[in-house]
């Protein structure tokens, strides 16, 4: 069963309901169900109308190796994402605590080192970019309000603690369901 297929299914829709919801003929829908792999504005469309990532809605090839007399077996090949290392890219955005663009730093050139360039990554960094853009705003504001010295530093420590708890959150969510809990609807790289 293709994965198109298998995720439609899933929502409980059938191929023209979801030709209807993404605007994609069912005569191409029905190319991707048979094997024939999206791409651009197709693959971005599809996989927005079922509310996942792109790379989700791609098939992981398969290869046949032949293992002593037992006759050939078929292995899954390991998918681009390596699970450990995006998490380990996610947890290093926590280094803004030691010095405040090293959580975008870290992640971005650890994804590039570790060869992780995907999806996830980009939203990792991407969240990070926008709570980088984010935090000053809302502690210039808090400042403007001139509610005293105290309400200063505790609001500068929620802020911090807010980008503690959404990479901690983010990286549970790998652990258990292979997907990021808060993540944008955009990328920012």
């Amino acid at each position: 069963m293709s994965k198109l297929k298998q995720l439609r299914e899933q929502k409980n829709m059938t191929q023209g309901e979801l030709s209807e919801k993404s605007g994609i003929s069912v005569r191409t829908i029905q190319r991707i169900e048979s094997g024939t792999t999206p791409k651009g504005h197709t693959l971005k469309t599809l996989s927005k109308t079922l509310g996942i990532l792109e790379n989700e809605l791609l098939e992981i090839p398969f290869e046949i190796e032949p293992i002593d007399e037992e006759g050939p077996k078929i292995l899954q090949l390991e998918s681009t994402v390596d699970f450990g290392k995006v998490k380990l890219i996610n947890l290093s955005s926590i280094l803004f605590i030691v010095l405040p663009p090293l959580n975008i730093i870290a992640p971005l050139v650890l994804s590039y080192v570790l060869k992780q360039r995907n999806p996830i990554t980009k939203q990792i960094v991407s969240l990070q970019i926008l709570w980088t853009i984010l935090a000053p705003v809302f502690f210039m504001f808090g400042i403007f309000l001139k509610l005293g010295r105290s309400f200063t530093i505790v609001l500068l420590f929620v802020i911090t603690l807010s980008n503690i708890y959404l990479i901690l959150r983010n990286s549970a969510a790998l652990d258990r369901n292979k997907k990021l809990r808060y993540r944008l609807n955009f990328n920012l790289i």
